[in-house]
């Protein structure tokens, strides 16, 4: 299975926890990693380009830092710019249909914030819909969340330690593996 990263972080190599991620990513066989804001950083998109790239994989993967309850901003673009009526949806948009997809986000609160009753007052699957969505009108199948939290607290064997979960559950889709 070939899949795609789409990783969306706008300071990547002062993050300890996503630049960890997509340094152990890129060793995967059949894993192409593809740094939205290096590629697009005055944020115009390759439309063309992107889709092509859909079209060779079978796993389409959002990593990103969880920003104000949603993605940064470069992977909000690169769906309204890429997803497009007829293409990704709409009854002639079949393009993604059968493809999987996943997210693999950190935050920097803790696992507790992230619940009813917590500090956020909703849990990271909440918060985590409107991408689940997303799968779903495109056709892909939505796949488990991959949320590693309180990564700043986080040492650096821990970090390590996430990476490799992280490059086996993106390389198999089996979250159990990954966790």
């Amino acid at each position: 299975m070939k899949t795609l990263v789409l990783v969306g972080h706008p300071t990547i190599e002062e993050s300890r926890m996503n630049k960890a991620w997509a340094d152990r990513l890129e060793k995967e066989e059949n894993v192409t990693v593809h740094h939205l804001y290096k590629e697009y950083p005055d944020m115009k998109i390759d439309v063309e380009r992107e889709q092509h790239l859909l079209l060779a994989h079978d796993r389409v993967v959002f990593q990103f830092p969880f920003y104000w309850y949603s993605t940064p901003a470069i992977l909000k673009e690169w769906q309204d710019q890429v997803l497009q009526y007829g293409w990704a949806y709409g009854s002639e948009g079949t393009k993604l249909h059968g493809k999987e997809f996943l997210v693999v986000t950190s935050t920097g609160g803790p696992a507790g914030a992230y619940q009813s009753g917590g500090y956020n007052h909703y849990s990271m699957s909440e918060l985590l819909k409107p991408l689940q969505a997303m799968a779903n009108l495109t056709g892909m199948t939505f796949l488990p969340a991959y949320a590693e939290q309180g990564v700043r607290m986080l040492s650096d064997d821990e970090v390590s330690i996430s990476a490799e979960k992280v490059a086996a559950y993106v390389s198999d889709g089996d979250l159990k593996r990954g966790r």
